[in-house]
């Protein structure tokens, strides 16, 4: 990151009900949920599915979109985009999929409802990406969407599962954008690796800029063993290396992904006698938090990042991790994007990747019309472009930048994220992270926003 800047707390503004704005971003939490889907196939495709299916041991493939049969595929003969959805339904990582399995569904339907890629409807896929301590689930959900011949994988989630398996479909030439892979090992992995949130370096600046600013001079880190923990851990205790915040327990220490017993780390955390503990994990971060209660530790002086900051009113009593605060890539969701998110899923109450999942459909839909066809090689090859990469005339929908497309001109798409043009490593040129703190009921509300450079 070559530096950020405070941008203030008016990122709200409205959208159409065909698009979003930029502007748009999202509130932060995340909410359990299984998503099932089904669709309408002919009965010969229904058994090929479902047979594919039992022999994958999948949970959750299926087909969503606006009428379109989920057998077409990219290089079908009816010239239909199909788009593969890669959402954590299972494991640790569940948290994460109702809002980007919805944002998902709302990018096709406003596609669609445009005209289409190429004047045809786009066809969907979804397979359970589950977390990188399954990797027989990473593998028999990313081979089961392959199978559907998609022109890119949108998703996932995680930086560990993208390493398990962008070579896979690499080696089909299908483009993976992940939605939520922060690792900045993953800058320039593979041609065919794209995604839509940035590199740590970013968010682990603002939060080292937050805790300096908190004035807090002996930080614990608690973070578990996973390339997103220790990604963003070693940009923040580089960070902080020239600060006046000295890092007393955490620099090299991990904690297993699949612990549940936080008896021993919390006695060790308490002991180092830090000011305040920053908390990288995913959805071990409950127990760990209430060990921390039971332990006597202050759970008001607790910073938590995107992969927990969620909504813990239903966890824990009032006030225990009331002005915490939280770092999440992207700006604020204004009004108009969580009704929209709501109407396609009304059990979603709140967002964390839903505006990268929104960008990543738009993207792949027009690097597909720019390109002229829906092939991974033709989609991967029109992305940064389309994303704004060689300049362009900005444009804020899909059905906006489809009518300059069409009129032959050059565009630069410009998200709900925020993002920045594709660079060379195919990471955002630029990005937003909000700033957000927990009120008495346990919800992280959103402060303001800092913006910054990808190094």
């Amino acid at each position: 990151m070559n530096g950020f800047t405070s941008v203030g707390h008016t990122m709200n503004n409205p959208a159409s009900d065909s698009a979003v704005s930029q502007e748009n971003g999202r509130f932060a939490g995340i909410q359990r949920r299984r998503m099932h889907l089904r669709s309408a196939r002919t009965a010969a495709m229904r058994a090929t599915a479902l047979v594919a299916a039992a022999a994958l041991g999948l949970s959750g493939l299926a087909a969503c979109g606006s009428g379109s049969s989920s057998s077409g595929s990219a290089s079908s003969g009816n010239g239909a985009l199909t788009l593969g959805g890669f959402f954590p339904e299972t494991g640790s990582m569940s948290f994460l999929g109702p809002d980007t399995v919805a944002a998902f569904k709302l990018a096709v339907k406003d596609i669609n409802a445009a005209g289409g890629v190429l004047g045809k409807d786009v066809n969907t896929a979804i397979a359970d990406s589950s977390d990188a301590d399954h990797a027989d689930q990473n593998t028999a959900g990313v081979q089961s969407l392959l199978a559907k011949k998609p022109g890119a994988i949108i998703g996932p989630t995680s930086s560990s599962v993208s390493k398990n398996i962008y070579k896979q479909a690499s080696g089909s030439k299908v483009p993976v954008i992940s939605v939520g892979a922060t690792s900045p090992s993953l800058s320039g992995i593979d041609p065919y690796f794209f995604r839509t949130i940035a590199p740590d370096g970013v968010q682990g600046a603002v939060m080292s800029n937050v805790i300096e600013q908190d004035g807090i001079q002996r930080l614990a880190i608690a973070v578990f063993n996973d390339e997103y923990g220790t990604g963003l851990r070693k940009v923040i205790v580089n960070t902080l290396a020239d600060s006046n915040v000295d890092v007393v327990y955490g620099k090299t220490e991990t904690f297993d992904p699949t612990e549940t017993n936080f008896s021993s780390l919390v006695t060790t955390l308490k002991a180092s006698n830090p000011d305040a503990i920053l908390v990288i994990a995913f959805d071990q971060t409950k127990a760990l938090v209430k060990e921390m209660i039971s332990q006597g530790i202050d759970t008001n002086k607790l910073y938590l990042t995107d992969g927990n900051a969620q909504d813990y009113s239903g966890d824990f009593d009032p006030g225990v991790l009331k002005g915490d605060a939280a770092t999440i890539p992207g700006a604020e969701a204004s009004d108009e994007f969580q009704k929209r998110i709501k109407a396609i899923d009304s059990s979603v109450k709140n967002f964390t990747y839903a505006a990268e999942t929104y960008d990543a459909v738009v993207l792949s839909a027009l690097a597909a019309q720019k390109g002229g066809a829906v092939d991974g090689a033709t989609i991967k090859d029109n992305l940064p472009a389309v994303s704004g990469a060689d300049g362009g005339t900005k444009c804020k929908s899909y059905k906006e930048c489809l009518a300059l497309l069409k009129g032959g001109k050059s565009i630069q798409y410009q998200g709900l994220t925020g993002i920045g043009p594709f660079n060379k490593d195919h990471d955002p040129s630029s990005a937003n992270i909000g700033v957000y703190k927990f009120d008495g009921d346990n919800k992280p509300v959103f402060d303001h926003l800092q913006s910054g450079k990808v190094a």
